[in-house]
């Protein structure tokens, strides 16, 4: 039976790491786009109401040599990034052996998320066995630092709320605390917006994309399909 795992990696050096530090509050999704040689494109999804600021930061980086806007929606804008640097010059002198790197991509797995943080990356994936995954683990604990967040096995339900953002997850919680869910309401989205240092309409936004997704995943998905 297959594994589902989320596990943290702590290198400073992996690409984009700086951005994410530069604008710790934003949410950075990263896809790689395989098969354009030694340096091919990041698209990050970038989550932030200051789209410009995530901007800065990439021009600030010694990695990033140019980006493109792609599209936005609300908060979330969708960037093509051309690196500076090929994986050896990024990489060559602070990983061990980067032959090995390259063979963790034809192992038995899939990747499905990578998040950038302030420390490393944050990524989950499918993987045939332990001894998939453990390549993984032995890879970064050998480089870095490898941290298990999550792990199921193929077929299992997975924890309602493991697929928010962490922002959507800490409106969530801060609305519930303050008792914006109250009945009756004892916290106004504008008193919410305040705790949390964003917009109104930031708020409302985050709550919505937060509870679709939380109905789509626990509620939706036991409905009996509607009648033609």
């Amino acid at each position: 039976m297959g594994l589902i795992a989320e596990y943290e990696i702590t290198c400073e050096h992996l690409p984009l790491v700086t951005v994410a530090g530069d604008v710790p509050e934003a949410t950075l999704d990263v896809e790689l786009q395989p098969n354009h040689g030694n340096r091919p494109p990041f698209i990050v999804h970038a989550t932030h109401e200051t789209p410009a600021l995530i901007e800065r930061a990439f021009e600030s980086s010694s990695f990033v040599a140019e980006y493109t806007l792609v599209g936005q929606a609300g908060e979330t804008s969708r960037y093509q990034v051309l690196p500076a640097l090929g994986m050896d010059a990024q990489l060559g002198e602070q990983i061990e052996d980067l032959s090995k790197l390259r063979a963790l991509a034809t192992t038995d797995s899939i990747i499905e998320q990578i998040r950038v943080t302030p420390t490393g990356w944050i990524q989950s994936g499918w993987f045939t066995d332990r001894t998939v995954l453990d390549e993984f683990r032995t890879f970064w604990q050998r480089n870095g630092e490898f941290s298990l967040r999550r792990l199921t096995y193929d077929g299992e339900a997975e924890k309602a709320g493991d697929g928010l953002t962490d922002h959507q997850r800490e409106a969530l919680r801060i609305a519930y605390e303050m008792g914006y869910f109250d009945i009756p309401r004892t916290a106004t989205l504008d008193e919410v917006a305040t705790e949390l240092g964003i917009t109104a309409s930031s708020v409302s936004e985050r709550l919505r994309r937060a509870q679709t997704y939380l109905i789509e995943t626990t509620v939706a998905s036991t409905w009996p399909p509607l009648p033609e």
